[in-house]
């Protein structure tokens, strides 16, 4: 390899390194905790699930709102940068995704679910249609 090519394998891999990297202000949740949330919190804790319609379709948490994270910052007014927000994904990478761009545009409390949906034992939905 020369050098041009030890630099772009350097960038990538740091970049990467980068992404999976926790978030500052962003606090990592155990399947557990989650449930204990939905459990009591409901009505103050916002539930994201930010994977794509069709995998939300095939399974997910009842009780989380579908806002993948191709639209989530389209999608900012829905959410509410005051009260508590859970994010959930397939394993916790687009979920940390997810909560970096949360905590830039002024969320103060995002949680994201370690593991996402395969840590999740829970009972699932899925939608019909």
């Amino acid at each position: 390899m020369n050098w041009i090519e030890v630099a772009i394998v350097v960038v990538v891999v740091g970049y990467l390194a980068y992404r999976m990297l926790p978030v500052k202000g962003v606090k990592s949740i155990s399947p557990d905790e989650v449930q204990a949330l939905l459990s009591k919190d409901k009505a103050t804790v916002q539930f994201v699930d930010v994977r794509e319609p069709g995998e939300f379709s095939t399974g997910h948490v009842p009780g989380f709102k579908n806002i993948p994270l191709s639209q989530l910052k389209s999608r900012l007014n829905e959410m509410n940068t005051e009260r508590p927000v859970v994010l959930m994904c397939r394993s916790g990478s687009r979920s940390q995704q997810a909560a970096r761009t949360l905590v830039k545009q002024g969320f103060t409390d995002v949680r994201n679910a370690s593991g996402g949906i395969m840590a999740w034992k829970g009972r699932k939905e899925k939608v019909m249609g």
